[in-house]
């Protein structure tokens, strides 16, 4: 039991308490009693109207009748009276002995009610005020969160698909381990340790694996905990953090998202010295504050390192920069090993062919996959998760889940298997165009249908050329509208978005026109405060920008025509993959070809065989 809950007790038990004394203090005293002096109490003894009383050497209470017949109450000091039993017994009254009242007894009657109001109010007014006071000097506390490691230890066991960063912060483990190594040389550690990346890549958890491997204490926090509503709370909170660390070492301090307190400092308009830069301020004096043989090392981790201040990236402070990169294939076949021992496997679950099917993937992306794999294979009442639940889960995490419910006409339907069947073709007839995987029409989130190309290998680089075909392939499902029914639809929006923005990069950024030469024009966008944007200008002239908007556009039309040459060359294709889409509504890389290769002879294939 917590001591909330403790204190809560104690306070029921008091008013218990309290009521319980209060009934048995005032339930043998009715509200009305008639105080008589002692012969009158006599008197009215002698004429039979006392119907019962309690004698105590101190007191005579009890009940009598007046003239009228009424019954009521009363209560007399009794004087000394040998004949007090015999005058009873004669009127035939009931009686009864009380024994006196000790002086505790007394104490308590008379001034134990005023103790427990003053203590029932003290636990309900008086701690609650405390508590407050309290809660109000606790603002400049850091929320900081110290992870209890024999519970949740992560260790780079449990870190996969990113073998380099793991490198860089080999040297961080062995100096929390053993920082005498590095300090005999006269060698510093890095104070900070900055990780920066795509969303999702595991940033968080490799500062949690350092701080396993090193079995050191792990604080965390987030850069969006320091700031609040009153001034100077932030800065405060900074400080306790590392005193906090500071009272464990070695220690591992680990800030998320750092770019919500480390932006750049005077870039709003007139400068300014608002709460998130005084945050910042008193994070670059700790810092610089702190000596490494303290034994306290701090890592951040942020998805925008362009919008952080040049202070808090000079050495000194954070030394060391790591950036953990998007898997491989390699590295994602690693993640896919890690998610999938929590999962019960099938015996041909290939997951290597998984990780070539998932190109961009991070770590949490693979994590999704398998989660979702398992939950499908339970709703499917299955004991082991199977190639067939993780691929249905590859599809819905790009794409979203099946709408099963959405009623298709059979006109739009048709109008889809063309669509898609258009994106195919052109897709299989271009040599620098990513294969064909699959194409459906069935609907997923908020697509009608869609067409997977998965490259056969990890790229980090792409030609003009692969750029040209995907424009084309982005374009051939308009194309094919145009073709066959002579007209256009909006399913076609965000394949338009694509395209215009693939030809946009190639012309400002790429340096893929002709016409403008090799120069980007790409708008810097790591200053995003409102007061450089109101003051920076631009970068090009106007007549420039028209001729970006009209290369932009010529890459665009030229694709366009080029996709609908293709589709009239191949009608006979176009037609015979939309009519199996229609009746299958969906078909692999293998069906495509075969339908290719049947359109092209000019034979009909033959029905497959279940």
């Amino acid at each position: 039991m917590d001591m909330k809950a403790a204190r809560q007790l104690v306070l029921w038990l008091l008013v218990f308490a309290f009521v319980f004394f209060i009934v048995q203090a005032f339930q043998g005293f009715p509200v009305k009693t008639e105080v008589l002096p002692y012969s009158e109490f006599k008197r009215i003894l002698a004429d039979g109207g006392v119907e019962r009383v309690v004698v105590r050497n101190d007191m005579i209470r009890g009940q009598y009748k007046d003239s009228q017949g009424v019954v009521k109450n009363f209560r007399t000091v009794p004087l000394p009276d040998s004949k007090l039993v015999e005058n009873l017994e004669t009127a035939h009254v009931k009686y009864e002995g009380e024994a006196e009242r000790s002086w505790v007894t007394s104490l308590l009657f008379n001034f134990g009610w005023i103790v427990l109001i003053f203590g029932a109010w003290w636990f309900l007014i008086a701690r609650q005020m405390q508590m407050g006071g309290r809660q109000a000097l606790s603002f400049g506390r850091s929320r900081a969160k110290l992870a209890n490691q024999k519970k949740q230890k992560v260790t780079f066991v449990d870190v996969a698909g990113t073998d380099e960063a793991k490198e860089e912060l080999n040297e961080i483990i062995e100096f929390l381990k053993n920082p005498q190594k590095f300090q005999k040389l006269g060698g510093r550690i890095p104070k900070g340790v900055l990780l920066y990346g795509v969303p999702g890549c595991g940033k968080t958890l490799l500062a949690k694996a350092v701080a396993g491997e090193a079995g050191v204490p792990f604080y965390s926090t987030s850069g969006s905990e320091f700031v609040e509503m009153f001034v100077g709370v932030g800065a405060a909170r900074v400080r306790d953090l590392f005193e906090q660390a500071r009272k464990t070492p070695p220690a591992v301090v680990f800030v998320d998202e750092l770019d919500a307190v480390g932006r750049y400092r005077f870039a709003g308009i007139g400068g300014g010295h608002d709460e998130r830069e005084q945050t910042l301020n008193q994070l670059l004096v700790e810092l610089d504050g702190f000596d490494t043989k303290e034994g306290i090392v701090l890592i951040a981790a942020t998805n925008r390192p362009d919008v952080l201040d040049p202070a808090l990236l000079r050495p000194g402070r954070f030394d060391r920069h790591v950036h953990v990169a998007a898997p491989d294939l390699r590295g994602r076949e690693e993640i896919l090993t890690v998610h999938s021992k929590k999962v019960k496997m099938a015996q041909g679950v290939e997951l290597k062919t998984i990780a070539q099917r998932t190109p961009g993937f991070v770590g949490s992306d693979l994590a999704n996959v398998v989660n979702e794999a398992a939950l499908l294979a339970a709703r499917r009442d299955k004991t082991e998760v199977g190639m067939g639940e993780l691929e249905d889960a590859i599809d819905r995490v790009v794409a979203g889940p099946q709408r099963k419910s959405r009623l298709i006409s059979e006109k739009e339907k048709k109008i889809i298997a063309y669509h898609e069947a258009g994106h195919t073709l052109v897709a299989k007839s271009l040599p620098n165009s990513d294969p064909v995987h699959k194409v459906t029409i069935v609907p997923r989130g908020p697509a009608l249908g869609y067409t997977l190309q998965l490259p056969t290998e990890d790229r980090y680089l792409t030609t003009r050329s692969e750029l040209v075909d995907r424009l084309a392939v982005l374009l051939g499902g308009r194309c094919a509208e145009e073709i066959i029914f002579g007209d256009i639809t909006t399913g076609a929006q965000d394949d338009l978005s694509k395209a215009t923005a693939y030809a946009q990069r190639m012309v400002t950024e790429f340096g893929m026109s002709e016409k403008l030469g090799p120069v980007t024009y790409k708008k810097k966008d790591e200053e995003v405060f409102l007061g450089r944007d109101l003051v920076r200008s631009h970068q090009y002239s106007d007549m420039t920008a028209e001729r970006i908007d009209s290369e932009v556009l010529n890459l665009v039309e030229s694709a366009r025509a080029r996709a609908r040459q293709l589709l009239e060359k191949s009608r006979a294709s176009l037609d015979l993959l939309a009519t199996k889409l229609v009746e299958k509504e969906v078909l692999d890389s293998d069906e495509i070809d075969q339908l290719i290769r049947s359109a092209v002879s000019g034979m009909m294939p033959q029905p497959q065989q279940a």
